[in-house]
């Protein structure tokens, strides 16, 4: 049964649960600031439901909380809940079978994004400073595209995902969602060690020229107008070819090696208790448990060779830019197929940081048909910071939705 409104959950963002108190530090950078956590992270004394009323249903009261949110709530944040997301985090919609939809605060008539979703509704519409959330196959970039907010998908293995749930290990990655830059490099601050942040010397910007095609045409028209602008920021703009014209061929690598991932992380779970997937994850869930072990293995090595590319261009061009996703939320009235079907053309635009495990930031500096479409930012592996401070450049200079 989807999730009932509250007067003080006007978006359906959050889970309904006990209203238990969450302690947090009297000082701290972050004194002031409120977050919402989404519900595949332990925060101490909850439920961690992950999307499934199955694994609710047998989930105890988390005993400590989940390394991220320790470190937020040490530094003086107030938590304000535990968010919606997609069942068990495998897709991109924001629909939950089960809970239902959040909604989008900057296009009502449109899609949130999943999995993510409950996070980033209750960031745009102003009921958090913040929200933390996850990005395997895109759930922090394409939510932030979609709502009109910050969203970086951050280098993979660098902030700690104890105690949050797994869906693809070997893309999952910690990241969260702000209105603002200033917030978003607050955040920042705490969940990275500056050891290991990495400079960009001198970039020498690129539009990666092979999500174009995939572009609806008035996105597209909307994005390239949004590269003039950028041009008053960043100075020259160049383009690439990153896949040699093999996108498609490096989608189903990403594909292949997530669902190989997702079945051996749940496979014995499904296979045991038989949950309830609705459209689209029940689909996939069965692609997944179809995979050969010949199809994983080429992957594999397809998916080294990708990683390497990718890599060797983040290196030559400092910052690769690109639409985050190949057009705007598809509209809530959309049939459930429509819906699908554009999430696998975004995938072509998502794959290239899931694949490869570099940073990328989605900002929300452009629309089209009065809904955000986000423009990312990517980068070498550990140019987290540079890309947030660039990032925060690109805000003073030309503003936000």
């Amino acid at each position: 049964m989807p999730l009932p409104a509250q007067p003080n959950d006007p978006l359906t963002a959050f889970m309904d649960y006990p209203d238990i108190p969450v302690a947090h530090s009297a000082t701290g950078t972050l004194v002031g600031l409120t977050m919402a956590v989404k519900d595949l992270f332990d925060v101490k004394g909850f439920p961690t439901g992950c999307g499934h009323p199955d694994i609710l249903a047998g989930a105890a009261p988390a005993t400590r909380h989940a390394d991220a949110v320790e470190k937020l709530l040490s530094s003086g944040v107030r938590f304000a809940g535990k968010t919606l997301t997609d069942e068990i985090a495998f897709s991109l919609n924001g629909i939950n079978h089960h809970y239902g939809a959040p909604v989008n605060p900057k296009a009502p008539d449109r899609i949130s994004g999943g999995s993510s979703s409950g996070s980033v509704s209750a960031t745009a519409g102003g009921i958090v400073d913040f929200a933390l959330g996850t990005d395997t196959g895109g759930s922090i970039r394409a939510p932030a595209s979609y709502c009109g907010v910050f969203g970086l998908r951050t280098t993979h293995g660098r902030l700690n995902l104890a105690g949050c749930m797994d869906l693809a290990p070997s893309f999952d990655t910690l990241g969260w969602f702000a209105r603002d830059m200033a917030t978003y490099r607050r955040v920042g601050d705490i969940l990275f060690d500056r050891a290991d942040a990495v400079s960009i010397d001198l970039p020498t910007p690129a539009v990666v020229d092979d999500v174009l095609p995939v572009m609806d045409p008035g996105p597209r028209a909307a994005f390239l107008e949004t590269i003039a602008r950028l041009r008053g920021v960043l100075g020259d703009i160049g383009s690439v070819k990153i896949s040699g014209g093999r996108l498609d061929d490096w989608y189903v690598v990403g594909r292949t090696c997530q669902l190989r991932d997702i079945w051996v992380q749940h496979g014995d779970w499904i296979t045991r208790e038989n949950p309830v997937f609705g459209p689209g994850v029940r689909e996939r869930i069965e692609w997944a448990k179809g995979l050969t072990r010949a199809e994983t293995e080429t992957a594999d090595r397809r998916r080294a060779d990708i990683r390497a590319r990718v890599v060797e261009m983040t290196d030559r061009h400092g910052i690769l830019i690109l639409p985050t996703l190949p057009g705007i939320a598809p509209l809530k009235s959309a049939p459930i197929g429509h819906i699908e079907k554009f999430r696998d053309r975004a995938l072509k635009n998502l794959c290239l940081g899931g694949i490869s495990g570099v940073p990328q930031i989605s900002l929300p500096i452009a629309q089209f048909d009065g809904a955000p479409l986000g423009i990312s930012l990517m980068g070498s592996p550990g140019t987290d910071e540079a890309l947030m401070d660039f990032a925060a450049q690109i805000e003073a200079a030309l503003g936000t939705l």
